[in-house]
């Protein structure tokens, strides 16, 4: 593989700049703060937005499917941009693993309307499971199933127009499609209202087959590493904000006659603070290039899924550790409803048991490295 470049290229500024914009002007701190009051807040024009007017939903679609074509690492900016703002939006579950495996396994109808932002889809597992494995039984004849069974914790089920079901795994693995109103979704209060769960239940409901066997088992492993990258890209979207939040706090905000920016102890806490984002930037950054030459041809999956792991584990664990330390940097103000960090300190905790806590990504990620665990 070639040198990757870890600078930004003037396509990825672009899309950050129009990300940056929409939801500025949609999705500011108090929009997302009003989800926590009223749950059922309207976000159809935050999503318009996003997912059709900017085409952010056909962002990884191939050109070949009237997508946009764009490489893994244009993706990992606009979730970057959506984790600065905390923004109630479907772009990983939907426009990125939904996608991926309806693109993965020539399931052009359903592409079509995702990359169209007409429908939104959310891949039924456990939202801190490890794997997409929904862990309920589907039972195929020809390209129709039925499915049955409750997952609790689906991200953003309700509220999806499809929910993907993942059954088994290896050459046993199926992957079914269920029309959102032929299950059940009972979304329920969680830390972070700007990215819903749902326990979802399926009662003999009917499901069109999209894929089985090595097929859609190459599928579920490439939505997975591809998710992991762009969730992490979010995680120090996360990280970056809330550090930038503290700074402007710490030089505005005076005691004893001077700024507390001027003392030391603060001076070295926030000096340790950017030298951690800026390392899980750096490793987000990698690990998109990295997957961007994966989906190239240009790199192997193996070495796409090790990065993923390593940026996955250090950005939920930096952007935890910003959250809770640009707290601390506001003092009392920092538990109040007048700033937003709260939001930001519950999206990073959420965001952490997605895909699998950073504990368990490590665990994944030390066989790959020749380490061995007792």
């Amino acid at each position: 593989m070639t040198d990757i470049d870890l600078l930004p290229s003037e396509i990825e500024e672009d899309l950050r700049d129009s990300i940056r914009s929409l939801l500025e002007s949609k999705s500011d701190s108090a929009f997302v703060a009003s989800l926590y009051d009223d749950p059922d807040t309207d976000t159809s024009a935050l999503d318009a937005a996003w997912a059709e007017e900017l085409g952010l939903a056909a962002l990884l679609v191939p050109e070949e499917l009237d997508g946009a074509g764009a490489t893994i690492s244009e993706a990992a900016v606009v979730s970057e941009e959506i984790g600065r703002a905390v923004a109630p939006v479907r772009f990983f579950s939907s426009a990125v693993v939904a996608t991926t495996l309806a693109v993965r396994l020539g399931a052009t109808e359903l592409v079509e309307r995702l990359a169209a932002g007409e429908a939104f889809a959310a891949v039924a597992c456990p939202a801190t499971s490890a794997t997409l494995d929904s862990g309920v039984t589907v039972v195929e004849s020809g390209e129709d199933a039925v499915v049955n069974g409750t997952v609790p914790g689906v991200i953003e089920a309700a509220g999806a127009d499809e929910l993907i079901v993942v059954s088994g795994s290896g050459d046993d693995t199926i992957v079914a499609s269920v029309a959102a109103a032929d299950a059940k979704a009972e979304a329920f209060l969680t830390l972070d209202q700007s990215r819903r769960l749902a326990d979802v239940t399926f009662a003999d409901a009917p499901a069109r087959v999209l894929g089985r066997g090595a097929q859609a088992a190459d599928a579920v492993r490439a939505a997975t590493v591809i998710g992991r990258t762009i969730l992490a890209a979010e995680q120090y979207g996360v990280a970056q904000r809330s550090f930038d939040l503290a700074l402007d706090y710490i030089k505005e905000r005076r005691q004893f006659g001077r700024t507390i920016g001027s003392y030391q102890a603060i001076k070295h806490r926030m000096a340790d603070l950017w030298l951690a984002v800026s390392q899980a930037g750096a490793a987000v950054t990698y690990a998109a290039r990295v997957a961007s030459a994966w989906q190239a041809g240009e790199e192997t999956i193996e070495e796409a899924e090790l990065c993923s792991l390593v940026a996955g584990s250090y950005a939920s664990t930096v952007a935890v550790n910003a959250a809770e330390e640009a707290l601390q940097m506001h003092g009392g103000n920092g538990m109040t409803w007048e700033f937003p960090l709260h939001l930001y300190l519950k999206r990073a905790k959420a965001d952490e048991l997605i895909l699998g806590h950073a504990a368990a990504q490590r665990r994944q990620l030390a066989p790959l490295i020749d380490i061995t665990l007792d």
